[in-house]
């Protein structure tokens, strides 16, 4: 439960869901995205950002490279982390900092976030000390299962705990004793 509910989140200025496509229309039914299969880092991330921020009954799919654009004619879904779309790399940034920057999803712990997302996801993992875990944990999940939406289901909770940190445990550090 969050202290002062919705209308202090807002009063925050913390990110709000902006029910919105891709072309800035209102959502009236879920939007379909699709992205190339067996997701790591990148592609759990960004559907994790879509559901959270975007629209939370967002749906995904995931198939062959190859079977991007012809699957998102098809099925209306909009692409993303594949060469020559919106949602993509672009010069050092990853797919996750294209949605944040067209959405425009800003706060400190959003942007914390993106730092070790695009340096886990850009094998740039000397950029920030939490990357080589999280593209560990990523390919640990991608060996775990098979079906990728199982697998979106189980980085969900990684990515909402990436969240808590970046938002306020950052700072915490542990040692023993």
């Amino acid at each position: 439960v969050l202290e002062g509910g919705q209308f202090g989140w807002r009063d925050a200025q913390l990110p709000m869901v902006c029910h919105r496509d891709p072309s800035g229309q209102a959502l009236t039914t879920p939007s379909r995205w699709v992205t190339r299969h067996r997701p790591k880092i990148d592609r759990i991330a960004c559907p994790w950002l879509v559901r959270r921020f975007i629209d939370p009954r967002a749906e995904f799919l995931f198939v062959p490279p190859q079977d991007v654009a012809m699957v998102a004619e098809r099925f209306d879904a909009t692409p993303f982390d594949v060469e020559g779309v919106e949602f993509s790399h672009a010069e050092d940034r990853c797919s996750f900092d294209a949605f944040l920057e067209r959405f425009a999803l800003r706060s400190e712990a959003l942007e914390r976030m993106a730092a070790v997302i695009r340096a886990a996801d850009t094998d740039r993992l000397q950029d920030v000390a939490e990357a080589p875990g999280l593209l560990a944990i990523s390919v640990g999940l991608s060996r775990m299962y098979r079906d990728d939406l199982a697998q979106l289901d189980a980085g969900m909770l990684l990515y909402d705990a990436l969240y808590r940190w970046a938002r306020d445990g950052s700072g915490e550090t542990h040692s023993w004793p």
